[in-house]
């Protein structure tokens, strides 16, 4: 009976491999056709050492903080600059603001899977570096042809930390560990959305507006070579090096035995590489309902900063502020931020129940944040925008920011929930969810300061506020929808599932983080 003969032999050599392998932090898939890591591999990035964890993560956040401040560090220069161009303000605004998030928006598209294909370091050491060198253009180059070539650039280069950041998160932490270090995430950037136009207003008044972007260049010079320390940290790119290493130190009767690693990013050649990844985060906005609405609501959430700097200063001159410290208002936005520690809190305790009940957590668990934040958006936009000039005179200034800090932690509850969910929800490919929500995120932000300035002038602040709040009044339907549903919804999507496949064949979970 040759078949049985076979099959035993077989059997004994996937033994003997797998024996070796076990010695090398390796298994084979159980089809016995592919090695994959092992849970107790220190090299898989989620059993890498917390001083590596805090050094890589901690940077590449950073990054994001300062490119998304000065995003919207481009406004104050709009102000400044345009009659020095004799241009108008409407499209000094385009140039410095919304000619950036089309770049971003752009870059959106094709870094995310790029990094899941090719890797991530590299992509954030050459985009870092090119970051200062078109931050020098903006400043340098006596003309507009310098602003339209460095405000694009700088916006498609900062796409990187803007997006791939959550595949990192990803690569480097499980679950639990995710919860907080996509908190901290999402508030350190939103801080830079709300530092970027005070930041600017203050260097302008002491300098030039061309030493915004000259300081932006030096930042993130020294930041490209704090990164040339950083890891590699994507699982199945880490994976073909372990195994190549294997191959070469193994036994002379495993040496021969080819060896293929789990590679599910695996692009053999362009034309895939488009197809697989390219497209992928457009065909993931319009056929995942969840993507779609996470991408719609958070990307109207994240484009009222951008509407707001140009809303906010003139709203708090009125009430008394001069050109600088109109600027600062933005400030109650940053303290609402800050509030979102208490709601991970709460999303701490719910992992631990249900880690204590043996009950594997669902990402519609930790949708606590978005239900809580979804009315409290509505409620501070309506006392936002019925507590300031014109139609409510007298009102202290101090009451409309006390609506701005509920804004802030909406808009941050948004953010970091939000993409939080796409990250439980897509796993493996969080960063091509992601992108799909960036690309919504960057083409309204965009948008909204070009309309800002004829909407709160033509139809007056306290109603143009009022529009803001009745859309994010709509949005209060929405978490009992993904609550109820969102689970059913995952279950019947095919990509879904198998990112969960690949997540359980290429990642580990331990406790911690």
């Amino acid at each position: 009976m040759i078949l049985p003969e076979t099959t035993s032999g077989r059997t004994g050599q996937d033994a003997d491999l797998q024996t070796v392998l076990n010695e090398h932090g390796l298994e084979l898939t159980p089809d016995g056709e592919f090695v994959r890591w092992a849970a107790s591999n220190q090299n898989h990035p989620r059993n890498w050492s917390a001083v590596r964890k805090v050094y890589d993560s901690s940077l590449i956040i950073f990054l994001d903080l300062f490119t998304t401040a000065i995003s919207t560090a481009g406004s104050p220069a709009a102000d400044h600059s345009h009659q020095e161009y004799g241009v108008s303000r409407v499209l000094a605004i385009f140039l410095f603001v919304s000619l950036y998030l089309i770049g971003q928006g752009i870059g959106g598209i094709i870094f995310p899977a790029y990094s899941e294909v090719f890797g991530r370091k590299n992509l954030y050491i050459v985009s870092t570096g090119l970051y200062s060198v078109f931050c020098v253009v903006v400043g340098v180059v006596p003309s507009l042809a310098g602003v339209i070539v460095g405000r694009f650039f700088s916006g498609f280069l900062s796409a990187i930390p803007t997006i791939v950041v959550a595949g990192s998160i990803e690569d480097m932490f499980n679950s639990k560990g995710r919860v907080w270090m996509i908190f901290l995430w999402a508030m350190v950037a939103n801080m830079g959305l709300v530092l970027g136009p005070i930041m600017s207003v203050y260097i302008i008044a002491r300098l030039d507006w061309r030493w915004v972007f000259y300081i932006a260049a030096i930042v993130t010079a020294v930041i490209t070579l704090l990164i040339l320390f950083i890891r590699e940290s994507r699982p199945s790119l880490l994976l073909a090096g372990e195994v190549a290493r294997f191959q070469k130190t193994a036994p002379a009767s495993i040496r021969d035995q080819p060896l293929r690693p789990l590679n599910p990013d695996h692009a053999p050649n362009l034309r895939t590489f488009a197809r697989m990844a390219l497209f992928r985060p457009l065909r993931l906005f319009f056929t995942e309902p969840i993507v779609f609405l996470v991408s719609v609501m958070s990307a109207v959430a994240f484009a009222l900063i951008y509407l707001f700097t140009e809303a906010l200063p003139p709203i708090f001159q009125s009430m008394g502020f001069n050109a600088q410290a109109s600027s600062l208002p933005f400030l109650a936005i940053g303290i609402g931020l800050t509030a979102g520690l208490f709601t991970r809190l709460a999303d701490h305790r719910t992992l631990v129940k249900y880690q204590k009940t043996g009950v594997t957590p669902q990402p519609e668990h930790k949708l606590l944040g978005f239900s809580i934040g979804a009315p409290v958006l509505a409620i501070g936009l309506w006392w936002f925008a019925w507590t300031i000039p014109p139609r409510v005179e007298g009102v202290h200034w101090v009451v409309p920011c006390v609506a701005l800090v509920l804004i802030g932690y909406a808009l941050n509850e948004f953010d970091a929930v939000l993409a939080g969910y796409l990250a439980d929800s897509y796993l493996s490919y969080a960063a091509s969810g992601f992108a799909a929500l960036a690309l919504v995120r960057s083409c309204l932000s965009a948008v909204f300061p070009l309309f800002a300035g004829q909407m709160f002038d033509g139809l007056g602040a306290n109603v143009a506020a009022s529009v803001l709040a009745a859309v994010a009044t709509v949005f209060c339907l929405v978490p009992p929808l993904f609550e109820r549903y969102g689970a059913r919804i995952r279950a019947r999507s095919q990509f879904a599932r198998y990112s969960l496949q690949v997540y359980q064949d290429n990642g580990i979970d331990k406790e911690g983080y």
